[in-house]
C-alpha cells in the first residue's frame, strides 16, 4: 500500500504555493516595472526644468555649480531617491503581496479541501456525509452542489444495490431451502418407497425451476440494465404480441379469463426478442394475478408519437401509492405468491429496464375496483424511417456481389 508521504512525493507542489508564486511574481514585475517608470519620468520632468543664465553658479548641497549642469545634477538626484526608495519598498511589497495571495488562496482553495476530506471520508457506509458548503459563493458553490448531489445519487444507487441483493439472497433461499428439506426428510426415512421418491422428485424438480427463472430474471435485469442495444431493427409491438398471447392462452382459459385484443400496428425500433419479453410479462401478470372469471384487455397502437403497448386486467385492489412500487425488484403487489402464482417478482422491473433502453417509459395506474393497467411508451417509427430501417437490414442479409468480393 502506497503510504500518505509518496502520495504526496507523487502529487508534487500543491495548487496553493503555486498560485502564491505566481501572484507574488506578478507583483514584483508590476512594481519592478513602477519603479523604473518612476525613476525614467522623475529624471525627464527635472530635465525639463527652463535653464538658468549661462555662467550663472548656483549651489546644490554643498556644491557650486554652473547653472549649465544643474538640470542633469538635479536629475541625477532625484533618480538616486526614487531609486533609493524604491530599493527598500520594493520587497516590501513583494513580501505583503505574497503574504496577502497565499491568505486569499488559501480563503479560495478552503472550500475544496472540504471537498477533499469529505471525499477522502467517504466509504460505502458513510455516503450520508455531505460538504455542507453554505459560505461557498460562485463556481465554487457550484461545485460542492454538484458534489452532494453526485453523493446523493451514489448513495441512492447503492441503497438500492443493498436491497436488491437482500431481496435477491432472500429469494434463492427459498427454493435452496425447499430442496435441503424434501431430501432430509425423505433421507431420514428408512421406508420412504418409490411414490415418496417421485413426490420428492417433483418438489426438486419445482425448486430448481423457480431458481433457473429466478436467475434467468436476474441475468436479463442487469444485462438490460447495463448496456446499450446491440442492435436495433423496426419492430411492430402488435406483431410482439401474438407469440405472447399463446403462451398465456391455455392458461387464461383454465382460469376463465377473457382476453379482448385490440391490436394496431405500432412501429419502434428496438430488439424483436427484448420486446416480446415485455409483452410476455406484461400478459404473464395480468393473468397470474387476475381473478377467477376476470378480464384481460389488451392494445397496441400509436399515441401522440409514441408506439403504446397497454395491458389492463382486473385483480386485487392495488392502492395509489402503491404502484410505484411495484416496478421495484422483487415488488408483488397486494396478492402473495403461491404456488398457484409463480413468478420472481422481476417481470415489472424487466419491462421497465426494457422500455428505459429502448427510450421509452413503461407507467402503471390502478384500476377501479381492483386491477392494473400498465403503459409502455417507446419512440414511434415514421414509415419513410422504417422502409430505409427495412431496406437497410435487407441488404445486411443479402450476399455481397461479385465486384465487392474482388474488390
Amino acid at each position: 500500500m502506497t503510504s500518505p508521504a509518496a502520495r504526496r512525493r507523487g502529487r508534487g507542489v500543491g495548487l496553493r504555493p503555486r498560485l502564491t508564486l505566481v501572484a507574488t511574481a506578478v507583483v514584483a514585475v508590476v512594481s519592478a516595472l513602477l519603479l523604473w517608470l518612476g525613476w525614467m519620468l522623475v529624471g525627464g520632468v527635472v530635465g525639463a526644468v527652463p535653464a538658468l543664465p549661462a555662467g550663472t553658479m548656483v549651489r546644490v548641497g554643498d556644491v557650486v555649480v554652473p547653472a549649465e549642469e544643474v538640470s542633469e545634477a538635479v536629475a541625477a538626484a532625484a533618480r538616486r531617491q526614487v531609486l533609493t526608495a524604491g530599493l527598500i519598498a520594493f520587497p516590501l511589497v513583494v513580501a505583503a503581496g505574497g503574504v496577502v495571495s497565499w491568505v486569499l488562496v488559501g480563503r479560495v482553495l478552503g472550500p475544496l479541501h472540504a471537498v477533499t476530506a469529505t471525499a477522502r471520508r467517504l466509504t460505502v457506509e458513510s455516503l450520508d456525509t455531505r460538504t455542507n458548503l453554505r459560505d461557498a459563493r460562485g463556481e465554487v458553490a457550484e461545485l460542492a452542489a454538484g458534489f452532494d448531489a453526485m453523493l446523493d445519487r451514489l448513495q441512492a444507487a447503492f441503497d438500492a444495490q443493498r436491497r436488491f441483493v437482500a431481496n435477491a439472497s432472500h429469494e434463492l433461499r427459498t427454493p435452496l431451502s425447499v430442496l435441503r428439506t424434501e431430501v432430509d426428510v425423505t433421507l431420514s426415512d428408512p421406508a420412504a418407497d418409490e411414490a415418496e421418491l417421485r413426490r420428492m422428485a417433483e418438489v426438486v424438480r419445482d425448486a430448481t425451476r423457480r431458481a433457473d427463472d429466478l436467475i434467468a430474471g436476474l441475468l436479463l435485469l442487469a444485462r438490460t440494465e447495463a448496456a446499450e442495444l446491440a442492435s436495433t431493427a423496426p419492430v411492430d409491438l402488435a406483431e410482439v404480441l401474438v407469440p405472447a398471447l399463446a403462451a398465456v392462452r391455455h392458461e387464461a382459459d383454465r382460469r376463465g379469463l377473457r382476453i379482448q385484443v385490440q391490436s394496431g400496428s405500432a412501429v419502434c425500433l428496438g430488439d424483436a426478442v427484448l420486446l416480446e419479453r415485455v409483452a410476455g410479462n406484461l400478459l404473464e401478470n395480468a393473468v397470474r394475478h387476475n381473478v377467477p372469471g376476470g378480464w384481460v384487455r389488451v392494445r397496441t397502437g400509436v399515441h401522440e408519437g409514441c408506439a403504446e403497448l397497454e395491458v389492463s386486467s382486473s385483480g386485487a385492489v392495488i392502492p395509489g401509492e402503491k404502484v410505484t412500487e411495484l416496478f421495484e425488484p422483487f415488488r408483488r403487489g397486494p396478492v402473495a405468491r403461491t404456488a398457484a402464482v409463480p413468478g420472481s417478482g422481476l417481470g415489472l422491473s424487466i419491462v421497465r429496464a426494457v422500455a428505459k433502453a429502448h427510450g421509452g417509459v413503461a407507467r402503471a395506474e390502478p384500476v377501479d375496483g381492483g386491477g392494473l393497467t400498465v403503459r409502455v411508451h417507446l419512440p414511434a417509427v415514421t414509415p419513410r424511417h422504417d422502409r430505409s430501417a427495412r431496406d437497410e437490414a435487407d441488404r445486411a442479409d443479402q450476399p455481397p456481389r461479385t465486384d465487392q468480393l474482388r474488390a
